[in-house]
């Protein structure tokens, strides 16, 4: 058996697109690439409620996770396994984020490469979003990074992140009951080491998105998902707020 057939795939049919399937194939190739990716316990209609708000121009597509969040949670999925919370194991979130390149290589078989993409992804899915730069950060233009926070253990693309710094945002709140501290420090010190980081508080929004936060990640897509900026690496630094 191989990897891809023992590993869980994204079920191609359950991606949820921001624009008619009919018209991928003639907006991708021109049209920047937004993959949103949803919490633990969520679904792939969750966080597609955001791309009207996204810049005008790109195309989502909101993944489901390929794992079945366990009971109680009726109807969720999970990227990984949470296993010790804010601290899971590196080889499942690497088996997620390969699942995603794989749909990734099919959307671009079947309808075109975009001209630049990003991953988004809210708690567990903004994990992903990371781990999908640290896992080919040459794919990828920028990360955004909603109330999520950075696997422990290394990547193979952690070294090549660190030299090209791609732009990451990282929104969150001080007082969110959900990622662990340990999580968070490790965060705040691996991401200002590996990318042009841009890092924001949202006092009050606890473990969710707010409007104001969605603005700003509005703007950030805006200015690396378009133009002759898209794809370059930007200096040293973090802009927090």
């Amino acid at each position: 058996m191989t990897d891809s057939a023992r590993r869980a795939a994204v079920n191609d049919a359950a991606v949820v697109w921001s624009v008619p399937s009919e018209e991928l194939a003639g907006r991708l190739p021109m049209s920047p690439l937004v993959i949103i990716m949803h919490g633990y316990g969520s679904h792939e209609n969750d966080l597609i409620s955001l791309a009207p708000l996204l810049p005008e121009g790109i195309v989502a597509a909101s993944l489901r996770a390929p794992l079945l969040a366990p009971h109680p949670i009726e109807n969720g999925f999970a990227w990984f396994t949470i296993g010790d919370p804010g601290n899971p194991r590196i080889s499942g979130v690497d088996d997620a984020a390969l699942s995603v390149l794989e749909w990734l290589d099919r959307v671009e078989a079947a309808y075109g490469t975009p001209p630049s993409i990003a991953p988004m992804g809210f708690s567990q899915g903004g994990a992903m979003a990371v781990h999908l730069l640290r896992s080919v950060p040459g794919r990828f233009v920028a990360a955004v990074n909603l109330s999520g926070f950075v696997v422990a253990g290394q990547v193979h693309g952690d070294r090549s992140m660190a030299e090209l710094r791609p732009p990451v945002f990282w929104g969150r709140d001080v007082a969110d009951p959900v990622i662990t501290a340990e999580a968070v420090a490790r965060t705040e010190e691996w991401l200002p080491e590996h990318s042009t980081l841009t890092a924001k508080l949202y006092p009050g929004i606890h473990h969710g998105v707010s409007q104001e936060e969605v603005a700003d990640v509005s703007a950030f897509l805006g200015e690396h998902l378009f133009g002759a900026g898209a794809g370059a690496s930007g200096a040293d630094g973090v802009a927090a707020v």
